[in-house]
């Protein structure tokens, strides 16, 4: 299934369906426009027609130009069959020939009063956010202190439990159970919830409690940017966990790289509290402060001096 149709532009944009209506349903699969300048004086070989053309106050000007039957086939040729849409900028004349060839070819042919870098840059900002690579994960996504932290772990590790307790002390839910992601960017991850469980928190024994009714509408976010990812697992005596804070761990998210941080979970450590505290540091690293590295640098240099 299409994630955007011409007609969804139509709707978003308010622009006017000139001719070509049976074509309102045609996908368009990518977020990159067309201005075809020089396919409109004739150059036809890199034509890129799956991408939405965008003819304005230059295009039209040179179009005017031309004799009749270069303007008939210019304008058929635009009219191809992977075509999306083609839109006039500037409320300016539709030609006939555009008309006619895209009545024929069912290319819808659309209107805007906008002008043409101004709808440019709106369109592809939509198509982008639209079109973006996603994916979905099992967790709980939490803004704490302007990070997004991505909680993970195994089911029934306490990952809700952890958020609902982040609630409590002022922070803001996104996601639980199901995290939807979009790669706005090549190093954006955007995370929301599916619209079915939306401020929705499963607590074992408790069931299902909504964090906007319970808290307010503070306590909760549509969606926010994955900066930061905290793993819960169950401790393991015989595994290493890093207690300096030198080695930063990487996980993969379609195309993006995230800091990775993995939290052993044993009765008696307050989760909640370590999280917050991660967050935090993790701000605090991003603007150049460092504990770790720190305090290598004195006991090194403490090494050093006693070695003298």
């Amino acid at each position: 299934m299409a994630k955007v149709r011409a007609k969804d532009i139509i709707e978003t944009f308010g622009l006017e369906l000139v001719s070509g209506e049976e074509g309102v349903d045609r996908p368009i699969t990518t977020s990159d426009l067309s201005r075809p300048g020089l396919e409109v004086a004739g150059f036809f070989d890199y034509y890129p027609a799956e991408r939405v053309q965008l003819l304005g106050k230059t295009e039209l000007s040179f179009f005017e130009r031309l004799g009749d039957s270069d303007r008939k086939i210019r304008m058929e040729k635009l009219c191809a069959d992977v075509t999306p849409a083609i839109i006039i900028t500037r409320d300016l004349e539709v030609p006939a020939e555009l008309i006619e060839a895209s009545e024929r070819c069912a290319v819808p042919v659309l209107k805007s009063d906008m002008k043409t870098t101004r709808l440019s840059s709106r369109l592809t900002n939509y198509l982008e956010g639209k079109l973006a690579p996603t994916t979905a994960v099992h967790g709980v996504l939490v803004d704490i202190y302007g990070v997004g932290v991505l909680i993970t772990g195994k089911s029934g590790v306490g990952k809700s439990e952890t958020a609902l307790e982040l609630v409590k002390r002022g922070h803001r839910l996104v996601a639980d159970d199901c995290v939807e992601i979009r790669q706005e960017d090549t190093d954006t991850l955007i995370g929301s919830s599916p619209e079915l469980i939306e401020h929705l928190l499963e607590i074992r024994g408790l069931g299902i409690i909504n964090v906007m009714t319970l808290f307010g509408a503070g306590a909760v976010r549509t969606h926010k940017r994955i900066t930061l990812i905290v793993d819960l697992e169950i401790w393991d005596k015989t595994k290493h966990y890093d207690r300096v804070g030198l080695d930063e761990e990487k996980m993969k998210i379609i195309d993006t790289e995230v800091t990775k941080l993995t939290i052993p979970v044993r009765p008696g450590r307050n989760l909640a509290v370590i999280i917050e505290v991660a967050a935090m540091n993790y701000r605090l690293k991003r603007m150049g402060v460092n504990a770790a590295e720190q305090f290598t640098n004195r006991l090194a240099g403490a090494i050093q001096d006693g070695d003298e």
